[in-house]
């Protein structure tokens, strides 16, 4: 399936990849929709942060995923869906596990049910590589057994298990990409990756959880490759393809390689506040990406240091809005 002239739909867009994905979508195709979280303010997150004159491009939907009547509007008449919107804050759903639970499931369950209804011709639905748990063998390839150690994690293993279901009961063309922590210019704050980079142009001093989780760290610009390779394949319908590097970095690493980058020597603190429940802890997450590049042709390109230094750059542009508190 060629992308070029049809009628896409991306949820989750006002957010960090899915901004990204609409710049990307915007080349290939001139019939983009964004579908956004409404709120008081009516903005559109990190659409509102996009080159002058790309919002003028798009058509965007502000409303709720939970909304039935607000996703069936968006669907109707779309040929590809980029089903990107959750709400993916793990501190938050602790805190409120109802609201992350019913934005998840049944927000995916309503994309689904619309799709259903208006025939559409390809659906990619986004898991996270937070459903696998910690990791019980290395590399993680997509058999990789699921565990909920988060009640985020729990509602995207429901998430994307309601939508093997609907390809397996109804024939719905969906196909499921797993991303392992994407990160890039415009991620929110709350990541960690951000959080680090923010705290080292601001001063010299690094709060943090746990220093020895093990991350697959994959640059934005891949995983949007991904996103397109899988979409253009039909042979990736009824699939669950990793998007990964194959390598993982601990988080006290990550912080020793970014104080090199930046050139100033940072010392870490240990905040409790940030770290999770013992047994909630994702220890380590490293992907397989041998079916990425078996199936999809697809193979990260960007260096963890080269992707550390573009958004370490892009931050110290941007440093006002983390200080303002961006964590969309």
């Amino acid at each position: 399936m060629k992308l070029n002239s049809k009628r896409i739909l991306v949820t989750g867009a006002g957010g960090f990849v899915g901004s990204h994905l609409i710049e990307k979508l915007l080349k290939i195709s001139g019939d983009v929709t964004a579908f956004v979280r409404y709120n008081s303010r009516n903005d559109y997150g990190m659409l509102d942060r996009l080159p002058r004159g790309i919002t003028d491009k798009i058509e965007v939907i502000s409303g709720d995923l939970r909304d039935s009547d607000a996703v069936r509007d968006a669907v109707k008449g779309k040929d590809v869906i980029f089903h990107l919107a959750s709400l993916i804050a793990i501190p938050y759903s602790y805190k409120h596990p109802r609201e992350v639970v019913e934005t998840n499931v049944i927000g995916t369950l309503n994309i689904l049910m619309a799709a259903k209804e208006y025939r559409t011709a390809k659906i990619i639905h986004t898991s996270t590589s937070e459903v696998y748990g910690t990791a019980q063998y290395i590399p993680m390839d997509e058999q990789h057994p699921l565990q909920g150690q988060s009640p985020y994690s729990a509602s995207k293993i429901a998430a994307d298990k309601i939508a093997e279901s609907f390809h397996l009961s109804f024939r719905l063309p969906v196909a499921t990409i797993r991303p392992f922590n994407a990160y890039g210019p415009r991620q929110s704050a709350r990541s960690v990756i951000p959080t680090v980079i923010t705290q080292a142009l601001s001063g010299d001093k690094i709060y943090l959880g746990s220093l020895s989780p093990r991350r697959d760290f994959t640059y934005v610009d891949d995983v949007l490759d991904g996103f397109i390779k899988i979409a253009e394949l039909d042979e990736a319908v009824g699939r669950v393809i990793n998007i990964g590097s194959n390598f993982d970095i601990s988080v006290k690493e990550l912080v020793e390689k970014i104080s090199s980058i930046i050139g100033k020597k940072l010392i870490i603190k240990i905040d409790k506040k940030r770290t999770r429940p013992e047994n909630s802890e994702v220890m380590r997450l490293r992907a397989d990406n041998l079916l990425a590049k078996r199936l999809l042709g697809w193979k990260p390109i960007i260096s963890l240091d080269k992707g550390l230094k573009l958004t370490i750059d892009w931050m110290s542009e941007n440093l006002n809005l983390y200080k303002r508190g961006y964590t969309i």
